[in-house]
């Protein structure tokens, strides 16, 4: 009787272990395969419908239907909240299929996923200023959707990409500024006109590009270079006072900076 109960336990735990892998399931056409996983993505079951796109891949790498799955993979990791996997496949089929018609859907998921990173449930609800934090993913998502933007301008996919961008550039902007001021709290004059040069060059038409100025005129004055801080803020009077456009005070830019439409 112990024995027999050894056994079945030991047959028990293997089925069990066997539901967390892949579908054992083995369809030995790639179409049949292609359409489980269809099935299973379209009904939200992104964990099997990866699965599938995986075997898919592998079994079957040069059909149409494993080309297809390759683009359907990134966006079930997208959603099964695999972010790395969905990086890297994205990756793969750029390097792999660079004028593929649909190569723009592997940079719009790219940029996607890196844009969704941050920030986290926590950092929104409790309103956490990233803008001290160095914004490594808002930098390579920005990357992502310019790729997309500037090589496929008439893209499905290239509005929203500019929109998000618009939203990236400020959060790229608020960095620098927020750096370039910290700079100039220290004394360190130099780095805070370079931090605040930068972001104006860069990030044109933001709305931390006001404060910059300010910081460069400032940091001038203190470095004894009137006529630099002069010609600044000259710059910012063209710009910003004959416009009467108001200072944005930095709780306002502060707060609930994820909420950009």
């Amino acid at each position: 009787m112990r024995i027999i109960f050894l056994t079945t336990a030991a047959l028990l735990a293997l089925g069990l272990t066997g539901c967390g892998n892949k579908p054992r399931e083995q369809i030995g056409n790639a179409d049949k395969l292609y359409e489980l996983a269809k099935k299973a993505s379209d009904n939200g079951n992104y964990r099997d419908a990866t699965q599938y796109y995986e075997q898919l891949e592998a079994r079957f790498p040069f059909t149409n239907a494993a080309r297809q799955g390759q683009l359907d993979l990134m966006y079930a990791y997208y959603k099964n909240r695999e972010p790395e996997a969905a990086i890297d496949q994205a990756d793969q089929f750029i390097r792999e299929n660079p004028a593929h018609p649909r190569v723009d859907y592997a940079y719009y998921i790219k940029g996607l996923v890196q844009f969704e990173r941050n920030p986290n449930f926590l950092e929104r609800w409790f309103n956490a200023d990233l803008s001290q934090r160095p914004p490594i993913d808002a930098r390579k998502s920005f990357q992502s959707f310019q790729t997309l933007v500037q090589r496929f301008p008439n893209s499905e996919y290239a509005e929203d990409s500019r929109k998000r961008m618009i939203f990236l550039r400020n959060r790229l902007a608020s960095y620098e500024v927020y750096v370039a001021g910290h700079y100039l709290e220290r004394g360190a004059y130099v780095g805070a006109i370079n931090r605040a040069k930068y972001a104006i060059e860069n990030y044109d038409g933001s709305p931390q590009i006001r404060e910059a100025l300010e910081i460069m005129a400032e940091s001038y004055r203190r470095l004894g270079m009137t006529d630099l801080a002069a010609d600044t803020e000259k710059v910012m009077n063209e710009n910003y006072a004959a416009l009467n456009e108001p200072q944005v005070e930095p709780e306002q830019q502060k707060k609930h900076w994820w909420k950009f439409w």
